[in-house]
């Protein structure tokens, strides 16, 4: 029986997809001072060669003075044309699309990474997560116009080296995200108040990039499906959000939430939602009558009947997978040769609940870093490497400043 995640998908500017796998972006943490280096080279090299449809990049940064993480890649200038081309060239090698996930942190910057982080409105991160992170600035317009500026000359500096598109990050906290939260957005002026005016800034980078770019090159979306505050970015915001991207022309759409993968989220999630494993698929069926473009939801998905259900269901088109890449770089081929057997990830914790209160998120991510930077080095994932392990290894290597908090 022929697998649907093996069909092709054209998107709406006329690029063919292969299949249906859509490696989501993870943070890689593996920049040579913030320039592309020949690890993610490897690492790409390798995903490629794996046989997913879409390949996503983790974060780059459109702004040196913002970072969300140590080893991010800023992309503001040519400087580094020629490694991005050698990236490129192996990211889209066997027919696959290579996104270049942009993105600016606003406030989700660390504290040890920037003094005075930029918001929308001058609002902190409140709560526990809170003292990781320096309290925000007020934009002003000027700032805000080149930002969308900046945004802009990084997908055109993307597509002369290759990419075959971007992904404009707007979900999980960041800056746009940040604009597009009533909570987090209390501004008085046009990129303020109103859905209207929240939406302005993820338009106005939607509209740089469509300007400046060729027809064939990807713009996609992602974006959050709510981002699980009270008083914050709604399903019904998301839902409207979703319809004004589809009329401008966008080509995918990805959808993803607010800390889905925390265990607070999870505790609100409903039985027949984890037994589907798809933790956005409600999410879907409403989204999808406004949304007749390629969709992606990406969270939770982990067997081959579930990804089957999923793109049966009409409801999503492609099967967003991020942390089983950094386990599996050939997830997809071997699904295809049928010699897959379904991956359990446990939550990376040592078993000390203080510490796991503490430290237990920044432990699952650099564990993660960690599988990745393997990969890169040509060598299997270790899914047997312990928190302990990973835990002293962090201090050896980097001392306390190792457990910062890179995202709320």
């Amino acid at each position: 029986m022929t697998l649907q995640l093996s069909q092709p998908l054209t998107l709406p500017n006329g690029k063919v997809i292969k299949n249906r796998f859509f490696k989501g972006a993870m943070s890689e943490q593996l920049a040579n001072e913030h320039a592309p280096s020949s690890a993610l080279v490897n690492l790409y090299d390798r995903w490629a060669k794996g046989g997913a449809g879409v390949l996503v990049t983790g974060n780059v940064m459109i702004d040196r003075t913002a970072l969300g993480g140590p080893k991010d890649v800023v992309i503001e200038d040519e400087r580094d044309l020629a490694m991005l081309q050698q990236w490129a060239k192996v990211g889209t090698q066997n027919n696959t699309i290579l996104l270049m996930q942009i993105n600016h942190p606003g406030k989700q910057s660390p504290k040890d990474l920037t003094k005075q982080p930029v918001a929308p409105s001058a609002i902190g991160l409140t709560g526990s997560i809170g003292k990781f992170f320096n309290p925000p600035r007020a934009l002003t317009e000027t700032e805000i116009e080149q930002l969308i500026e900046r945004f802009a000359a990084t997908a055109v500096i993307a597509e002369k080296a290759g990419f075959s598109g971007v992904q404009i990050h707007s979900a999980h906290g960041y800056l746009i995200s940040q604009f597009l939260s009533p909570l987090h957005n209390q501004r008085q002026d046009q990129w303020g108040g109103s859905l209207e005016n929240r939406m302005r800034f993820l338009v106005e980078v939607y509209r740089q990039i469509r300007e400046r770019t060729e027809s064939e090159f990807i713009i996609s979306v992602k974006l959050n499906s709510a981002d699980f505050q009270r008083g914050g970015f709604s399903e019904e915001d998301s839902v409207k959000v979703v319809e004004k991207l589809v009329e401008l022309g966008v080509d995918h759409i990805e959808i993803s939430g607010g800390n889905y993968e925390s265990p607070a989220m999870l505790e609100g999630v409903k039985a027949s939602t984890l037994k589907r494993e798809a933790y956005f698929l409600d999410y879907a069926e409403k989204v999808r009558n406004v949304c007749p473009i390629p969709l992606t939801i990406t969270g939770g998905f982990r067997s081959t009947k579930a990804m089957e259900d999923a793109l049966a269901s009409g409801q999503v088109d492609l099967i967003g997978l991020a942390k089983p890449f950094a386990i599996l770089p050939d997830l997809p081929n071997q699904i295809f040769e049928n010699r897959y057997q379904t991956l359990n990830l446990k939550p990376v914790r040592t078993g000390v609940k203080k510490l796991d209160d503490v430290i237990g998120s920044t432990l699952e991510m650099a564990w993660y870093f960690y599988q990745m930077e393997r990969l890169s080095q040509e060598l299997d994932a270790n899914p047997a490497y312990s928190a302990w392990k990973l835990f002293f290894r962090i201090l050896w290597q980097q001392g306390k400043n190792g457990f910062r908090k890179e995202r709320a």
